[in-house]
């Protein structure tokens, strides 16, 4: 196996996340107390619960979770799920039941390191990057000129991270064309999915719209749940499915029995979690809008169409990196600077951070950060 890389974005909040002030670039919505989540059982889950055997489960799921999870996509079945500790070992585990040393795949940037790093580890791998000066659109003619004969795979992540855009419809059905014309595996990252400023702007999962579509799911982002470490990928191709459990058989073998039942508590109470969590995103967008326009010879902001992060513009002299590092170093609050989100594929924007603004104590935290910006001014 090839050595990955440094995981920078993991290293760097490896350090900071859990010693600073304000995680003001969290990328997960606030969470639930365990005594929260149970509130919202059905009486026989929550018996259930309190009898809970801790033994191994299946590892492809527990049949009550699988069934969760197919009854949010159209026309699926629990055996077109599989359970995987969390969204990155689902990635780990398609990457590598798809591609081959000889192969070739394209990758949307920017992106989360793992989506560009481990395909990259097989085989050939190019990037198309989304368009900042155009609202991080996608052209579709980039696109289909990065498709080679031996091109097996399109990764994409929408909403997306870090910039939160979600591609239009016909940008959309478009790609979808694009992977069907040349019988692409089309991998679609939708952790956030359900987090749309506007429900019109959701779209179909990549499992409902195409043949060769997979969809990745996770407990961590849009429900707020990162500590179950429970996540899915919901495909059509069963054999398919089955080479990735063979290779999660190497890995984490089957999820924990209470993390997948709590999951399906969270999964049947979903509408009513995901509520919360866009009305908490509503509130905390006026208070970041409000921020940002205080200081427009600093930043260039432009809200999100979805999920809990956005991606704006430092303008400051000193630059992203050291603002980030001033603000992180004397005043406790982290943000994510644009070179943990360098590809070595496309050119990425170098005066870009990483916001979010999912958790209730963001506009304690934007104090902080007004607080140091006049500080630091003075």
């Amino acid at each position: 196996m090839t050595m990955l890389p440094d995981f920078r974005l993991e290293t760097y909040l490896g350090k900071w996340e859990f010693a600073c002030r304000y995680h003001m670039t969290a990328s997960d919505m606030q969470t639930l107390s365990l005594k929260e989540l149970l509130s919202l059982a059905e009486d026989a889950d929550r018996a259930a619960w309190e009898e809970l055997p801790l033994h191994y489960i299946e590892p492809t799921g527990t049949p009550a979770l699988r069934q969760a999870i197919a009854a949010s996509y159209p026309g699926l079945a629990p055996e077109d799920v599989l359970a995987f500790a969390g969204a990155e070992e689902g990635i780990f585990c398609a990457m590598h039941a798809i591609l081959e040393k000889d192969d070739h795949a394209v990758v949307l940037t920017p992106n989360y390191q793992s989506a560009e790093e481990l395909p990259r580890a097989i085989c050939a791998v190019s990037g198309v990057a989304l368009d900042p000066d155009n609202g991080w659109a996608l052209d579709l003619d980039k696109l289909r000129a990065a498709i080679r004969p031996n091109t097996k795979l399109v990764s994409i992540n929408f909403p997306h991270n870090p910039t939160g855009k979600v591609l239009d419809r016909a940008t959309f059905d478009g790609l979808v064309a694009i992977c069907r014309e040349h019988g692409i595996w089309l991998f679609s990252d939708e952790v956030y999915r359900g987090l749309e400023r506007q429900p019109e702007l959701r779209l179909p999962a990549a499992v409902e719209s195409y043949e060769r579509g997979l969809s990745l799911g996770v407990m961590s982002k849009a429900y707020g749940l990162p500590g179950l470490r429970v996540g899915w990928i919901a495909a059509r191709d069963r054999d398919l499915l089955y080479r990735m459990e063979r290779i999660k058989h190497y890995l984490s073998i089957c999820n924990a029995g209470p993390s997948e039942h709590l999951a399906v508590i969270a999964l049947k109470a979903g509408e009513q979690i995901m509520a919360r969590n866009r009305a908490l995103i509503a509130a905390n967008l006026k208070v970041t809008d409000a921020f940002f326009a205080e200081f427009p010879d600093l930043f260039d902001w432009q809200p999100s169409d979805g999920g809990c992060i956005a991606f704006p513009r430092y303008k400051g002299r000193d630059g992203v990196e050291s603002f980030c590092r001033s603000l992180v170093e004397k005043s406790g609050i982290v943000l994510l600077p644009a070179s943990l989100y360098a590809s070595s594929l496309t050119e990425t924007p170098a005066d870009r951070f990483r916001i979010g603004f999912g958790r209730s104590y963001v506009p304690e935290g934007l104090a902080a950060m007004r607080a140091h910006l006049r500080k630091n001014a003075a």
